[in-house]
């Protein structure tokens, strides 16, 4: 267990200075999916703690604690009984990522909602580079300027960003970049239900039949120094393809709601090519998976 005095380059570069920027034109709610980040989470809140009063005076700070068997929901409900402005959620079995920022996008009351992973891989300084796009576009979503993941991860991240292109029509430089703030009423206006990772890929394909405007803004992403990686097996990464290939389906027959904007032309022929030829790619990709080094 680590204090968080241990260096990834993070420390380093939120400790020496404040960044700051325009201010957000409304009330922030950050989200923070936790899963066993007992190590990690009191210096992500308390560094948010710091950071989100120079962009707006209104803010909550949602923990989603995912089923943790660690020390985080002790934690989460300690960093709350402290501060009022922080709020724990408790998950008493664990319903993945998707799962938990869909608990956290349901609780939060702000005009922008914004969230971020709790094992110190981004700061939240760099709200500062996002933040001058905010008031201007539905969606501002980060995207890692440097990535600091095993080899494989970064491997089938760039194939998994094509898929989507491909699939859904959605260009993003990097769709799982957990640092992204949204316009509270659109996002909370989703019917989203995927569980795992494929909610960013949910999200983004339902508010783009929405019409819904985007900036991409590059941040930093830094190593992970304590707690561990669950996101990189072979496993999880051919559930995640076998899940791209079922919202497609879905996505078929999807219509915004009542109130949402433009409605965009389901899929087509091409789409139902790539989405069997997505498919049946996902045993070649077991195989490659196990015979790279590194996994986590």
């Amino acid at each position: 267990m680590t204090d968080g005095s241990s260096d990834n380059g993070w420390r380093t570069s939120t400790t020496s200075r404040l960044r700051t920027g325009p201010r957000i034109p409304g009330s922030l709610s950050l989200v923070l999916p936790a899963h066993n980040e007992e190590a990690n989470l009191r210096v992500v809140v308390d560094r948010a703690l710091v950071v989100l009063p120079t962009f707006t005076d209104d803010f909550e700070i949602l923990i989603v604690d995912d089923g943790s068997r660690d020390r985080t929901p002790l934690i989460a409900d300690e960093l709350a009984s402290n501060d009022g402005r922080v709020k724990a959620i408790h998950h008493g079995r664990n319903r993945g990522y998707g799962g938990a920022l869909i608990s956290g996008f349901s609780a939060s009351r702000g005009d922008y909602v914004m969230f971020i992973d709790a094992d110190r891989q981004f700061d939240i300084g760099d709200l500062a580079l996002l933040a001058p796009f905010v008031g201007d576009f539905d969606i501002v979503a980060g995207f890692r300027k440097e990535r600091h993941d095993a080899l494989h991860r970064r491997i089938f991240a760039e194939i998994f960003n094509v898929t989507v292109r491909l699939l859904f029509g959605v260009h993003l430089r990097d769709i799982d970049c957990a640092f992204k703030v949204f316009r509270g009423d659109l996002l909370r206006s989703l019917d989203v239900s995927a569980p795992g990772a494929l909610i960013n890929t949910e999200i983004q394909a339902k508010a783009r039949r929405q019409g819904a405007t985007v900036e991409q803004v590059g941040v930093h992403h830094y190593p992970r120094i304590a707690g561990a990686a669950t996101g990189g097996s072979a496993r999880v990464i051919v559930r995640a393809m076998w899940d791209t290939v079922w919202l497609w389906w879905r996505m078929r027959g999807y219509r915004p709601p009542v109130d949402g904007h433009t409605v965009e032309r389901p899929g087509n022929a091409r789409d139902g090519m790539i989405a069997a030829v997505s498919g049946t790619g996902a045993a070649a990709v077991t195989t490659v998976a196990k015979r790279l080094p590194g996994r986590r």
